[in-house]
């Protein structure tokens, strides 16, 4: 049989859910609803963890973004990609974007671009252009940046 909550153990189970990592509100909503809590409770809850400064959907836009960017060497249209899939407003989106810096950024694209270009083995030339530019796109970077410096690269 599932584990029942009382309000108040719920309260205290997201409280340290929280503060382990930064959530957005669909999690935290997706999270009372696997724990069986009624929709009254979990707005219950939801405007307790506000309040309290444990859920604040901005702070967590900064903190996805630093670390999608500095650590994942992702570029800003997949972050803000995934900002949106996780019920972000476009001004967290934003503020969120804004903890990029353009020159962390164009050096970010310049040492993973570099980086992929000395592991591609392709002999043709625009294959391999494809391939890095192909690449870069996944990660999110703009296409007009993307094939500036691909044609930048190959055409040293």
């Amino acid at each position: 049989m599932e584990k029942t909550y009382t309000v108040q153990e719920a309260k205290a189970r997201l409280e340290a859910y929280c503060a382990y990592q930064e959530r957005c509100h669909r999690e935290v909503v997706a999270k009372l609803r696997a724990m069986g809590m009624i929709p009254l409770a979990i707005d219950d809850i939801v405007v307790h963890l506000i309040h309290y400064g444990f859920l604040n959907e901005e702070r967590y836009a900064r903190s996805f973004t630093r670390g999608k960017f500095y650590n994942k060497k992702w570029g800003k249209l997949r972050i803000q990609r995934e900002l949106k899939a996780r019920g972000l407003t476009d001004y967290n989106i934003e503020a969120g974007l804004s903890e990029i810096t353009d020159e962390d950024y164009y050096d970010t694209l310049n040492l993973l671009a570099e980086k992929k270009q000395a592991t591609i083995k392709e002999k043709n030339p625009y294959k391999a252009k494809a391939k890095l530019a192909n690449f870069l796109l996944y990660r999110g970077f703009e296409p007009e940046l993307v094939y500036e410096i691909v044609d930048e690269l190959y055409d040293e």
